[in-house]
C-alpha cells in the first residue's frame, strides 16, 4: 500500500471505531483508562528500550540537550504519564449531560445535550507522554484518535500507542479508537489534512512554525494557537507588593512556556515610584528590560525598544515595557499587539477591573492574578488538550468538554406543525 492508502485506511478506520467509542459508558470508559496506565507501568523495560533509540538518533542528528531532555523517558516519566491516565479517569465525563432544557408554547420540551466529536486528529513533536495524554482525554471524551507525532520520537510513540491499543483489544473495544501513523514521512501529514470526511477536527501542538504549517494545508477545521504574546498592564491603583510579586512570577517562573508575560504596561501616573523598583528586581533576576522611551528614562538599564518588541514572544528572560497614559491606552496596546492568549490587569479598582475583563478580547483575563495560570490543570480543567486561541469552537484552554460538541434533543407528545 501507499502512504495514501495507508493513511485514508487508517482515517477510515478511526471514523468506524468512533461510533463505538460514543457508546461506551463513564464507567468502562474509566477502567480502559486505569487498565492503559497499569500497562504502561508493566512496559517500563519496553519503552525505555524503544525511548534509547530514539534519544540514540537524536544524538546523531545534533539534537539540543534540552530538545534531547524532553524526548527523554526514564521510570519516573513513565509513572508519570501512567498517573495522567489515573487522573483523568477521575473527570467527570462530560458525554450525554444535558446543559439545559427549556418548553415551548405547543408544550414541547427542547434541549441541548454534550456529544463527542468525532474522530480527532492530533499532530504533534518531540514529547512522547503527548501520545497518551492527548489518547485519554480523547477517549474519555468519547472520541476516536489519529496521533502523529514527531519523527523524532517515532519509536517511543509507537511503542507507547500498541500499548494501550492492546488494552482496547482486551476491552473489545476497537483498537482502531486510538491509531497512530507509524511512519515519519511529511506525506503522512499532508495526506492526513485531506481526510476531512473521516477526521473532524485537528489539534496540532508544538512551535509556531508547526502550527501555520497544519493550517496551510489542512482541508480539516484547525484549532490554532501561534504563540503566546501575554500582557500585565499596572494600574494607577496597584499594590505595589501584589504588581512585583506577579510580575516576576509570571516572567520568571518559567519563561519558554506560552503563557510566560513577554510585555509589562505601567501606568503613567506610578511611572516614576514604581519603575525603578520593578526594573531593579527584574535585573537583579538577570531579565533584559526593553522599553519605550519613558520607560528607559526610569530604568537606564534598559534597552530601547523597537516595533517588533510589542510583538515579541520572547521564550527566555526578556521583557518588553512600556508606559501608558491610562487604562485606555493599556487596552488599546493589547488588543492591537496580543496574541489572544492571557492578559492580567493588576488594579485596587473594581470597575477598572470589570473594563478590563470586558474589552480585552484575549482567552484568559485576569485581575491581580499571574499569567501563568492560563493553564487547563490550573484552572480547575482537569487536564487540557492545549489552547486555543481562535474562538471556534473553543477558545483558551481545552479541556474535556471542548473535546465534545452539543446536538438539540426535544420530547413531545404527538405535537405537530401547523
Amino acid at each position: 500500500m501507499s502512504i495514501t492508502e495507508k493513511v485514508v485506511k487508517i482515517a477510515q478506520d478511526a471514523r468506524q471505531a468512533s461510533l463505538a467509542m460514543a457508546r461506551l459508558s463513564a464507567a468502562v470508559k474509566n477502567d480502559m483508562l486505569l487498565k492503559m496506565a497499569t500497562a504502561l507501568e508493566h512496559a517500563v523495560s519496553v519503552l525505555i528500550a524503544e525511548n534509547r533509540k530514539d534519544l540514540e538518533a537524536g544524538r546523531q542528528k545534533g539534537l539540543s540537550p534540552a530538545m534531547l531532555d524532553r524526548l527523554m523517558l526514564d521510570e519516573g516519566r513513565i509513572r508519570g504519564i501512567a498517573n495522567a491516565l489515573r487522573e483523568v479517569a477521575t473527570l467527570p465525563d462530560p458525554v450525554g449531560e444535558v446543559t439545559k432544557m427549556w418548553k415551548r408554547p405547543n408544550e414541547l420540551m427542547v434541549g441541548k445535550m454534550r456529544i463527542p466529536l468525532g474522530t480527532i486528529g492530533i499532530i504533534y513533536e518531540s514529547r512522547p507522554n503527548v501520545t497518551a495524554d492527548a489518547a485519554a482525554l480523547c477517549l474519555k471524551a468519547g472520541n476516536a484518535v489519529v496521533l502523529r507525532g514527531g519523527s523524532e520520537a517515532i519509536n517511543s510513540n509507537v511503542a507507547i500507542a500498541g500499548i494501550l491499543r492492546n488494552v482496547l483489544k482486551e476491552m473489545g473495544i476497537p483498537p482502531a479508537a486510538l491509531s497512530l501513523i507509524p511512519f515519519t514521512e511529511r506525506e503522512g501529514v499532508l495526506e492526513m489534512l485531506k481526510q476531512e470526511e473521516s477526521i473532524d477536527l485537528i489539534i496540532p501542538r508544538g512551535g509556531e512554525s508547526l502550527i501555520r504549517f497544519v493550517v496551510e494545508n489542512s482541508r480539516i477545521p484547525v484549532i490554532k494557537h501561534y504563540k503566546g504574546v501575554c500582557h500585565i498592564f499596572v494600574d494607577q491603583s496597584a499594590d505595589f507588593d501584589k504588581a512585583e510579586q506577579i510580575i516576576v512570577n509570571s516572567k520568571t517562573q518559567r519563561p519558554g512556556v506560552c503563557n510566560a508575560l513577554e510585555t509589562l504596561l505601567i501606568h503613567r501616573d506610578i511611572a516614576a515610584e514604581f519603575i525603578p523598583r520593578i526594573a531593579a528586581t527584574l535585573s537583579a533576576l538577570d531579565v533584559e528590560l526593553r522599553g519605550d522611551e519613558a520607560f528607559c528614562g526610569y530604568a537606564p538599564q534598559a534597552k530601547p525598544a523597537t516595533e517588533a518588541d510589542w510583538h515579541a514572544e520572547y521564550l527566555e528572560l526578556i521583557l518588553a515595557c512600556r508606559v501608558v497614559d491610562d487604562i485606555d491606552a493599556a487596552i488599546d496596546h493589547i488588543n492591537r499587539y496580543c496574541s489572544l492568549h492571557t492578559e492580567s490587569i493588576i488594579t485596587s479598582d473594581y470597575g477598572r477591573a470589570q473594563r478590563f475583563i470586558r474589552e480585552v478580547n484575549s482567552s484568559c483575563v485576569m485581575v491581580n492574578a499571574s499569567t501563568r495560570f492560563a493553564d487547563g490543570g490550573q484552572l480547575g480543567l482537569g487536564a487540557e488538550i492545549g489552547i486555543s486561541t481562535t474562538k471556534l469552537h473553543s477558545f483558551g484552554p481545552m479541556g474535556l468538554e471542548d473535546l465534545t460538541t452539543t446536538k438539540f434533543i426535544v420530547y413531545g407528545d404527538g405535537q405537530i406543525r401547523e
